[in-house]
């Protein structure tokens, strides 16, 4: 459950920290998005989880 927190907590600032610095950006992130088909988009955020899930393994293969 500890572990749960924290990853919720971590992806909360990461989000956050884009609204608060880059707004702008934002927004034309999501107007590109929009263009884009919904194939494209689906493909993206596969993308993206595989790519987290890779990092999240990484985490722990590390040994302190």
């Amino acid at each position: 459950m500890k572990l749960i927190l924290l990853a919720v907590g971590l992806v909360m600032v990461f989000e956050g920290l884009v609204y608060a610095l880059a707004p702008s950006f934002l927004e034309r992130m999501l107007e590109t998005l929009r263009k884009l088909p919904p194939d494209a988009v689906r493909q993206i955020g596969a993308l993206i989880v595989v790519t987290g899930l890779v990092l999240i393994w990484g985490a722990f293969q590390i040994r302190p």
